[in-house]
């Protein structure tokens, strides 16, 4: 499509580049361009109108759905992230297609003609999932789920096992990824913390940043720390954490549903 505009947003080095690789693969004559924060999506938003938008969700800023509230794009968007939880905010925007990290070429490539065939040839898309019928999915597929109960653990002198339940948080550190222990021991994970966030249960664990995930049963309290953040207080270890902006309304659903 000869002057097709679309717009990245994407706040990893590696992911954009590869999206835009597979973008020029796909459209070489389109118009790309890329932006890594809300703050970018919105001032870039507010001035051009591309046909598609490729987009993480969580950016270096916050969430991309707060482009979305503050401006209604009318183009079509195809979702590229490391989290599962956000489907229905996916589709009550303009969602097409929800990407899982790490996605192969052959999704996007999915996605891609799914865009062409609807919006090319001036398709009219199915209506989205219902909300209700997106949950009640989602909770049959959680009632099967197993979730990971042990981590190995190699060290010097041997392979051990650290229970789920003994971690008190997950902490990234630069390339690798600890679990620290109830006692403030710290264990070495061959994980991302992406691929621990998805082997973990979720109504025990929670990603509250971009870099570490704590377990309930570890929180002493919580109180505000700025307008949109929270400090969560550890008992065990005795330890503070902070939520990110974007993450702070979810994290308190997410107590409170407990």
């Amino acid at each position: 499509m000869k002057d097709l505009k679309i717009l990245v947003l994407e706040d990893e080095q590696r992911a954009g580049e590869k999206l835009l690789d597979l973008i020029d693969e796909m459209a070489g004559d389109a118009l790309t361009d890329w932006k890594r924060s809300v703050a970018e999506g919105i001032d870039y938003l507010k001035t051009h109108q591309p046909d598609l938008i490729f987009s993480d969700i969580e950016l270096l800023d916050g969430s991309s759905f707060e482009i979305y509230d503050r401006i209604k794009p009318r183009c079509p968007i195809i979702f590229c992230t490391a989290y599962d939880k956000f489907y229905l905010e996916a589709f009550n925007t303009n969602g097409i297609a929800y990407l899982l990290k790490p996605y192969t070429r052959e999704q996007v490539m999915e996605a891609w003609q799914k865009y062409q065939l609807l919006f090319e040839q001036n398709i009219a898309p199915e209506p989205a999932i219902s909300p209700a019928l997106l949950r009640e999915f989602k909770t049959l597929i959680n009632r099967e789920q197993q979730y990971k109960r042990t981590f190995t653990v190699k060290k010097r002198d041997g392979v051990f096992l650290l229970k789920v339940d003994e971690i008190a948080y997950f902490q990234a550190q630069g390339d690798f990824v600890v679990g620290i222990d109830r006692l403030g021991k710290k264990h070495i994970l061959n994980y991302s913390l992406s691929a621990i966030e998805e082997a973990i249960d979720p109504k025990q664990f929670f990603r509250i940043n971009r870099s570490e995930i704590v377990n309930i049963d570890s929180i002493l309290k919580y109180d505000a720390y700025t307008k949109n953040r929270l400090v969560i207080t550890l008992g065990r270890p005795a330890v503070n954490l902070y939520t990110t902006n974007s993450r702070t309304p979810e994290f308190r659903s997410w107590v409170e549903n407990q």
